[in-house]
Parts: structure tokens; C-alpha cells; sequence
């Protein structure tokens, strides 16, 4: 698959959010990503499901709703239903995520996975026949801005290996610390989704710096 790259919400002007979600998506955005934070689970606190009904009505790029949330069956329902088309917990998070993965299917979208920076990649094994995505935290979660660890690189090299022996599909996205000065090596890792917060929205021109991230990428 040709990398992607997944604009991160977090990040954007909230007083001007359609603004920056339809300069994103004029720049080449493919994805928009939802940091969704509940204080528990993480520190802060973001948004919920209203967010997603929201850019619905202003864009047709497809949304992924990350929940960072210590309860993610309780509010599974409500982000498919305001339009998510993948719905991604941690696997820290939940008791039993084989079960928060098979609700996000019945109710018709997308399951992905996301791990913490210090969460074996090989968690996600059993799941891999179930799931189409694994997001691999590349800082720890709950604070947008943060400096992408190099560590990383190895972890998406190894998930990539996994996944290439167990189920080639599943799709690799990245979130945290995405710039162009590694976006590159991050892709050549084996990632083809790249979630970039601050690199996009907290440019003088949203359009451009997308545009520049997708041109770092396809000129591999």
C-alpha cells in the first residue's frame, strides 16, 4: 500500500477547525486522526463523539477515532455511529480486547489496535485475523507535540515482520513526533499510514506542509 498521511485533529485551531480540516484535505490529507482522551487513562481530556459528527458534515476523508479511554466498549457504539470508519483502542485498556474488537465489527466499522511505546508488539498476534490496523505509539500517549523516540523504528520494523508472516493486510499507522525531518524513515520502516499532528496544523500553510509530507514519502 502507498503510505498515507493521517492528519492529527488534536492539533488543529479549534476556532477555525473547518478551515484547517479542508486545507488539510486540499493538501492530500487521507485520513483525519481523532485523539479522543478521557483523563483516566491519560492526563487530558480532548473530545468525543460529537467531534467525528462534526467534520462529517464537513469533509469525506475518512475518520479514525483513537481511544485513548479506559472504558472503550462503553463508548464504542457512539463513535460508529457518528461516522468513524476505524475505531481504535489500546490494548492496555481494556480487560478483554478481543471483545472490544469484535463490537467495533458488528456495529460495521474498522477495528484497529494502538500500543504504548513500551507494549510488546507481539500482543497484537492473536488479533491479527481480526483487526486492519495497528497504531504504534511512537511517544507516550495523551500530549500532542511530543518528540518523535527513536526506538520506535525498530518496534514497526518487527511489527512489519510479524505481519508480513501472519496477515500482510493489516496496516500500519504511526502517531506521535511525525515531522519531515523522519517521516522517510518512519515510512521506510514499514509504517503506510503517518499521523502528523503539529507538523501540519501548527504550519503557517496547513496545504503546503501536507503537501511537502506526501512528496518526502512518494519519492521513495
Amino acid at each position: 500500500m502507498k503510505p498515507l498521511i493521517s492528519p492529527s485533529v488534536l492539533s488543529a485551531n479549534f476556532a477555525r477547525l473547518q478551515e484547517d480540516i479542508r486545507a488539510a484535505e486540499k493538501g492530500g490529507g487521507e485520513r483525519f486522526h481523532l485523539d479522543v482522551m478521557d483523563g483516566h487513562f491519560v492526563p487530558n481530556i480532548s473530545f468525543g463523539p460529537m467531534i467525528v459528527r462534526t467534520m462529517k458534515k464537513v469533509t469525506n476523508v475518512p475518520l479514525d477515532a483513537h481511544l485513548m479511554i479506559s472504558d472503550p466498549d462503553k463508548y464504542i457504539p457512539e463513535f460508529v455511529d457518528a461516522g468513524a470508519e476505524f475505531v481504535i483502542p489500546h490494548i492496555e485498556a481494556s480487560y478483554d480486547v478481543y471483545r472490544s474488537v469484535q463490537l467495533i465489527i458488528e456495529l460495521g466499522a474498522k477495528a484497529g489496535i494502538a500500543l504504548n511505546p513500551g507494549t510488546p508488539v507481539e500482543w497484537v498476534e492473536p488479533l491479527l485475523d481480526k483487526i486492519d490496523l495497528v497504531l504504534i505509539m511512537s511517544v507516550c500517549p495523551g500530549f500532542g507535540g511530543q518528540k518523535f523516540q527513536p526506538q520506535s523504528l525498530k518496534r514497526i520494523k518487527a511489527l512489519r515482520s510479524l505481519l508480513d508472516k501472519a496477515n500482510p493486510g493489516v496496516h500500519i499507522a504511526v502517531d506521535g513526533g511525525v515531522k519531515k525531518e523522519n517521516i522517510v524513515e518512519i515510512s521506510a520502516s514499514g509504517a503506510d499510514i503517518l499521523v502528523a499532528g503539529s507538523a501540519i496544523f501548527e504550519a503557517q500553510d496547513i496545504e503546503k506542509a501536507v503537501r511537502e509530507l506526501k512528496r518526502l514519502i512518494d519519492k521513495q
